[in-house]
Formats: structure tokens, sequence, C-alpha cells
């Protein structure tokens, strides 16, 4: 029997719950192979500079390259510049192949947001909406965008960014439930969170906290999202993805795999890098 997708991300469809986010340095075309063939639903390549790319740099497009048959996947761009970021879009779908681009607007680091790029934009609601309405109008495919729940705790904008993205031509959002002072510490605002999910009509996916598979079940059920991306959770453990999907479904969690299957996974990542 044909399964029914969890969601669409415009015209994409989605079959499953709970998908990689995407993280510098860590979620190349390996890591997301393997997590694919763990049970993750749906892909985001490292971040990419849409400027890196109007330069046409090698080592930047690299970082687009998808495993045989990725899909859906998306590639994550950053930038400050709307027409710099349309640019990179079309190119970056002309050199991958993906099926959505998504913008990057919670990157904490220093590096970018010192730059006015990634979660710095939420300072800037205007330049994040030109940015986002030049990458729509660029490409055919669906555009998303990725943010945290604002800058710090005295800046919180993240339902109003939802809602500018969505008026923008944005298909769907992904919430990081924590600001960017907060960077990775303390707990995600999963009650935050939840409130995001009923301020727009497109979907929202939520990310923060999704460790284990209970904790995964839990920010699903807490938010009233339909999809969860895991991040950090699923360094070392891909198992996590269809551990989360059985406990989501209330299904037994299947346990760790013995050591030495644990030991061939890493082997076989390591591998697929070096190809």
């Amino acid at each position: 029997m044909e399964k029914t997708p969890v969601l669409h991300i415009g015209n994409v469809p989605i079959y499953g719950h709970f998908g990689l986010a995407p993280m510098a340095g860590v979620t190349d075309r390996a890591f997301r192979q393997v997590c694919v063939e763990h049970g993750a639903s749906y892909t985001v390549t490292e971040m990419v500079s849409a400027q890196a790319l109007c330069y046409q740099d090698k080592k930047t497009r690299r970082l687009l390259s998808l495993f045989p048959g990725e899909k859906p996947v998306a590639v994550q761009l950053f930038g400050s510049k709307p027409e710099v970021m349309a640019q990179g879009a079309e190119k970056a779908l002309a050199l991958s192949g993906a099926q959505i681009i998504d913008i990057n607007m919670g990157c904490p680091a220093p590096k970018i947001s010192g730059n006015c790029e990634g979660a710095a934009l939420m300072r800037e609601p205007t330049l994040a909406r030109s940015i986002i309405k030049a990458v729509v109008d660029a490409v055919s495919c669906p555009v998303t965008v990725k943010f945290r729940k604002g800058w710090d705790e005295s800046n919180i904008n993240g339902i109003e960014f939802a809602k500018m993205a969505e008026d923008a031509g944005a298909s769907a959002v992904c919430i990081h439930g924590r600001t960017r002072a907060q960077m990775y510490a303390g707990a995600a605002d999963w009650e935050y969170m939840a409130k995001v999910v009923s301020a727009v009509s497109i979907p929202v996916l939520v990310n923060g906290d999704a460790a284990s598979p209970e904790s995964a079940r839990s920010l699903l059920l807490e938010t009233g999202a339909k999809m969860a991306l895991i991040g950090r959770g699923a360094l070392g453990n891909p198992w996590l993805f269809a551990q989360a999907e059985a406990a989501f479904a209330g299904q037994p969690v299947p346990p760790l795999p013995p050591l030495s299957e644990r030991l061939a996974c890493a082997l076989r990542q390591i591998h697929l890098a070096a190809e």
C-alpha cells in the first residue's frame, strides 16, 4: 500500500515525522546518507554561502554534492544581499538537483551573525523579507526559512518572523526553540514553538532537544508540529530516526544495535566520505 505523506513542503511530499537538521561541518553527503538509510525522512545540506557560489568557489560547490537518489533534500543558503541570495539559489538548484531551497536565518555563530547573516537577520525583518521574496521569485521550487525564537530574551519575535516569512512566499518554516544569545545552551522553548505552529498556515518544522525517542515524540506532541528536525541527537546515533518514528507511532522502540554493527556503520560513513 502506498504511504501517505506526513506533510508537503510546497509540492514536495515528506513521508516521515523526523528529518535531519542542517549542521555546519557535520551534515555532509556521507552523514546524510547514513541517516537516511536509518530512517531520516528529510535532509538539509550544510549551510552554503550564496556569495561564494556566485564567485564559483570550488570548495563551496562540493557542499552541494548529493548522494545518489537523495530525496527529499534541501540546500541551505546563507547571505545578507537579496540579489546575491537569488543568484545563489538559482546556482544551487542547477548544481545540486535539490528539491527545496532553505534560507538560514538562525545560525548563531559570531562570524555569521557578525556579517548580518544567519540569526542577525531576525533583527532586520525588512531585509529578511526582501531576501525571502527575492529567492522565492528566483526559483521554481519551494523555499523554506530556518530561524530562532529571537535574538535574545528581550527580543523575541519568532511568531512575527514566521508570519513575515509566510507572507513573503515561504512554503514552510523551521524554528529552533532557542534565542541567538542562548546559542545551544539551556532548554529549547517548546511552548513558544507551539505558538509558532499555530500562528501560520504553512508547515512549521520544529527543532530543539529531540535527543531521545521519547523526547522526539514529546516535541511533536507538545508543539503540535507534524515534523521535527533532529540535530545533535543524531551525532553518532543515526538509529534515533527509526526509534523516534516508532515511539511516535506508539510502537516498541527498537534497541540500539550491537557494538559491532555500530562500528560497521561508522566505518561505512568514513568510506562514503572518502568517495
